[in-house]
């Protein structure tokens, strides 16, 4: 709210400028039948009591001093006292000498002296600049109606003038504004004495119109009020709908702009708030606004994005859709709808059009969630031995390199999409990372026990390497960072680590298996090699099922999903919440949100890992050579290497018959057998309640039963 200018001292200071002339006094208590003023009190300008004279004489003069009283100006036997401790409050005050029936007539006409008194007080002090834009609307109508009133005075006046008026008739007269002014007054009061403004006076303006509505008369007066009053509210309310721009100089307006955030807090901050916070509804909604308060926000965000954008765009108005007025019509409501509809569409166009909304989120889908996966099999290869140092031992920069190399060289390099593509490496692992993100929505069984941020089990592990913490990332700008914010992105690397690492434990059981290639041409049957074949194949049918389940069974039918409601959205609202559901559901059906599942996975990888290191070191005499480089030797297996090793079958022979490697594969049996029997309970008692898991747990009851 900008501060409002200082009203000059001397506008306060001479109360003969403002009216607020009237001596104060404090109402007494007197006894019944006492008077309660001295009469000479009622005798400036005179020197008898108005009681000396004749009741026609004394009805002409209190005539004139009620004329004046209506003014709110004293009389000779009238006066004006202000009342201590109720601003705005005066007591008309007449000489108790007069006639006693006179006294009853005068003292009718009072109240209307008073609420005109009051009302002239608000006028006056409400027109200052800190009152509000309503308040000077309310207080410019009120001077208009005033004008009325004081040219009522004057037609009665001119009656008195030319000996036409009665103090009968002259309450007959005033009777059409009593009643106005009397519901005016109590609106007013309300008004100073709570010191409301904006809305809270629009809105006690309209329940007060409302109370009146057996008085048809006061109530259309009030319901003018409030139109008045509205002009300026909705002045503020058209360019905001229509401009997406906040005029609003005095704080009144119920949407609030907080400016410390910023757009770029998108990209940056995992919890940012700016598109929930940024612009947001205040307390002290118009009533006659509630219903569409939300609408009318979400309105002026999507113009203000657009203008972010430097895409100036502004709402067609036509004279009948001008938001001035408001009424039981209800036709401003079609004009909001209009312009939002205007507005959505625009900005939902501008995004899809200009800056390729579903070819971005094809693109975190190539990449981010392994669809396209050439790239990644060659740069797993150039960049292994990087990715196996420690993460703090790991030159990002070196890998950026590696990973543009094998973007330019795969089909990768025909997506312009793949220069957005930039590495980064974690310092912790998966499950430390998911323990530290306490806002994802989890939905833990009671019977699994611990949630992600729970579980002293749930430990890091004590090595980690670059394979365990590597992931991508991608660089998003504005305004498509509204979808793909820093949340979302990071979810998508959550997922990505995961594929990422189940594809490491895929490529190193191959690695594996083709170490047992070599002993294909002897008869191994019922040795420790022919059983570590065997558990190398229910190790790879295992993991390759794992990536089938991640790939085929969750992230292509939700993608789906996802991508057919895209094409039918209206606001980029929907967009962003299409597309946070398909994360959260990736998420969840990917078990990253099950710690005690996805511990058991982690722990049935690591055996893998052990074992496929393992038997590449325990049989390095099958292909002579260092056991550094047997792997690389039997994964990169020619035929006449292969022929060559045959030629070496006693080497083979006694290799298969080594109880060191005997015994170290019945360990690796033992151990994943163990745990993979401990998962499946997991999945079958939760599958009715979790359907995914059913098909999960077909696959691994399918390795299962393969030993």
């Amino acid at each position: 709210m900008e501060t409002a200018p200082a009203i000059p001292r001397w506008n306060v200071d001479r109360p003969f400028l403002t009216g607020r002339f009237h001596s104060e006094i404090k109402v007494p208590s007197q006894p019944s039948g006492a008077k309660p003023y001295p009469v000479e009190t009622f005798c400036r300008g005179s020197e008898n009591v108005i009681g000396s004279y004749p009741v026609s004489v004394q009805e002409l003069l209190v005539i004139d001093d009620l004329l004046y009283a209506l003014m709110g100006v004293e009389g000779r036997y009238i006066s004006i006292k202000r009342v201590r401790g109720k601003e705005g409050r005066v007591v008309f005050q007449i000489d108790p000498s007069m006639d006693l029936a006179l006294q009853e007539l005068t003292q009718r006409i009072f109240p209307l002296c008073e609420n005109y008194l009051l009302i002239s007080q608000f006028v006056e002090a409400k027109s200052q600049f800190k009152s509000g834009l309503v308040n000077h609307a309310f207080a410019a109508a009120l001077r208009a109606l005033l004008l009325d009133y004081q040219a009522m005075v004057a037609q009665l006046e001119h009656q008195f003038r030319i000996g036409r008026l009665s103090v009968q008739g002259l309450w007959f007269y005033c009777q059409p504004m009593m009643g106005s002014l009397h519901a005016l007054g109590i609106v007013v009061e309300k008004v100073s004495s709570d010191n409301l403004f904006g809305s809270a006076t629009l809105n006690l303006l309209q329940s007060q119109a409302k109370a009146m509505a057996g008085d048809n008369a006061v109530r259309s007066l009030l319901e003018k009020m409030t139109q008045c009053a509205s002009s300026a509210y909705l002045c503020i309310l058209e360019r905001w709908v229509y401009e997406g721009v906040i005029d609003d100089p005095y704080g009144e307006f119920f949407i609030a702009e907080n400016k410390a955030l910023q757009k770029e807090s998108l990209t940056q901050d995992y919890d940012a708030k700016y598109w929930q916070q940024r612009y947001s509804l205040k307390d002290g909604i118009p009533s006659f606004l509630t219903s569409v308060s939300g609408t009318i926000l979400t309105t002026g965000k999507y113009l203000n994005v657009m203008r972010e954008c430097g895409h100036n765009v502004q709402v067609p108005v036509s004279e009948n859709s001008k938001l001035m007025t408001f009424g039981s019509n209800h036709q401003y409501f079609e004009c909001i709808k209009t312009a939002y509809d205007f507005a959505s569409c625009e900005l939902l166009n501008l995004m899809k059009d200009k800056y390729d909304l579903i070819g971005k989120l094809r693109a975190m889908k190539r990449y981010l969630l392994l669809d396209q996966g050439d790239f990644l099999v060659h740069f797993m290869d150039i960049a292994r031995d990087e990715l196996a140092k420690r993460p703090d031992e790991i030159s990002v920069e070196k890998l950026q390199s590696l990973l543009d190399l094998a973007l330019r060289t795969t089909a990768a390099a025909a997506d312009p999409c793949h220069e957005e593509l930039a590495c980064c490496v974690e310092r912790t692992s998966l499950l430390k990372r998911l323990s530290i993100l306490k806002d994802l929505d989890s939905p833990y069984p009671s019977n699994l026990g611990k949630t992600v941020g729970d579980g002293d089990d749930l430990t890091e592990p004590v090595s980690i390497t670059g394979l365990e913490t590597f992931s991508l990332s991608y660089k998003v700008q504005w305004p498509l960072s509204l979808v793909i914010s820093r949340k979302a992105l990071t979810k998508y690397q959550l997922i990505f680590r995961f594929l990422f690492h189940c594809k490491h434990v895929n490529r190193q059981l191959c690695m594996a298996w083709q170490v047992h290639q070599g002993f294909r041409c002897l008869n191994t049957l019922g040795t420790a090699i022919s059983r570590s074949s065997l558990l190398c194949r229910s190790m790879l049918k295992f993991i390759i099922s794992l990536l089938h389940y991640l790939t085929f069974e969750v992230l292509e039918p939700n993608w789906h999903l996802m991508h057919d409601r895209l094409r039918n959205v209206k606001s980029i609202d929907e967009v962003i919440q299409f597309h946070d559901f398909f994360l959260q559901k990736c998420l969840k059906e990917c078990l990253l949100l099950w710690p005690q599942l996805l511990k058991k996975l982690e722990k049935l990888k690591a055996i893998c890992l052990r074992y496929a290191s393992s038997i590449q070191l325990l049989i390095p005499s099958v292909y002579n050579s260092e056991p550094d480089d047997a792997a690389v030797a039997s994964s990169r297996m020619s035929k006449s290497r292969l022929r060559r090793s045959r030629i070496n079958s006693p080497t083979l022979k006694s290799a298969a018959e080594n109880s060191t490697i005997s015994d170290s594969i019945m360990n690796f049996e033992k151990e994943f057998n163990a745990e993979l029997h401990s998962l499946v309970p997991l999945l079958s008692n939760n599958s009715q309640t979790e359907p995914y898991l059913t098909r999960l747990a077909q696959c691994i009851l399918g390795v299962g039963t393969d030993q």
